[in-house]
């Protein structure tokens, strides 16, 4: 059987961005502290764990002082950084450089629509990392709507300005974005702003051809992974024996039984030598 890796799945700028930061912050004789798991994987948060990294969540976060933080790919809200400064935290900001640049937009934006009680609107996920530090930008004054059946959120009589969490799909925003126009009065201003990642996106029409081209199909992502999900569904779409794993030991030899191909792939949350060891535990039942 031939099994092949996908050459453009794995970690997305961002993540290499973040870890890249946390290598060299546990080259350090103090303690590195990363607040919420790194990516949404475990296998490489087990890693950099094994490294020295410790992983905390916010109420913990906020209950230290004169220490160092790593602040992930997703960002934080401004209270993170207020409370660093008066507690004497060193931070190592890992945030993507698209996510910094959006969390500055969100705040620009809601500042100006105060002039016009307007509302900002965010298609994302609730409780997710990155839309907590988008909304932190507004004071936790966002709407946030995950799905169609939500848009009774916002009151159509007033200006909209929307944007999205940067891993949301994109036929799924302009979906939003649509619903929003249509349904808003007369003359009220409409602004769409479309800040899905390309470099997320446009993996999905790349896995439709990568899934069709194989007998089987092993995606391998955390199962915390929101982008893992999303991705996971659009090789399922086009390929009916696509399989989702978080570990190599999840294959089941039976899901091979009369293919010539298999092909791995994964989410931007994967790394490269997870989905190698995958393809060697294929070999190995196979």
């Amino acid at each position: 059987m031939i099994i092949e890796i996908d050459k453009k799945s794995g970690f997305c700028f961002g993540v290499v961005n973040a870890i890249r930061k946390a290598e060299e912050g546990l080259t350090d004789d103090s303690p590195l502290y990363c607040l919420g798991d790194i990516v949404h994987n475990k296998a490489e948060v087990g890693r950099l764990t094994n490294r020295g990294m410790i992983t905390i969540s916010r109420e913990e976060f906020f209950r230290m002082k004169n220490c160092r933080v790593l602040i992930r790919a997703h960002g934080e809200p401004p209270e993170t950084y207020e409370y660093a400064r008066k507690n004497h935290i060193e931070l190592i900001d890992g945030t993507c450089p698209i996510v910094q640049n959006l969390q500055k937009k969100v705040k620009d934006t809601f500042d100006k629509l105060k002039e016009s009680n307007g509302q900002l609107v965010i298609f994302g996920k609730p409780g997710h990392a990155e839309v907590a530090g988008l909304n932190g930008q507004t004071g936790n004054r966002a709407i946030i709507i995950e799905s169609r059946e939500e848009l009774d959120k916002i009151d159509f009589t007033r200006p909209v300005s929307l944007y999205s969490q940067t891993t949301k799909p994109l036929e799924e925003f302009r979906e939003i974005a649509s619903l929003i126009r249509e349904r808003a009065s007369g003359d009220v201003n409409v602004e769409i702003r479309d800040t899905i990642c390309r470099q997320v996106s446009n993996r999905a029409p790349h896995l439709r051809d990568f899934a069709a081209s194989y007998d089987v199909v092993i995606f391998v992502a955390g199962k915390k992974s929101s982008n893992g999900a999303v991705l996971y569904a659009v090789c399922k779409g086009v390929n009916p024996r696509s399989h989702f794993i978080s570990e190599p030991g999840e294959v089941k030899k039976e899901w091979f039984t009369g293919a010539a191909t298999a092909g791995i792939c994964g989410a931007t949350s994967t790394p490269r030598w997870q989905m190698e060891l995958v393809a060697g535990h294929i070999k190995d039942i196979c």
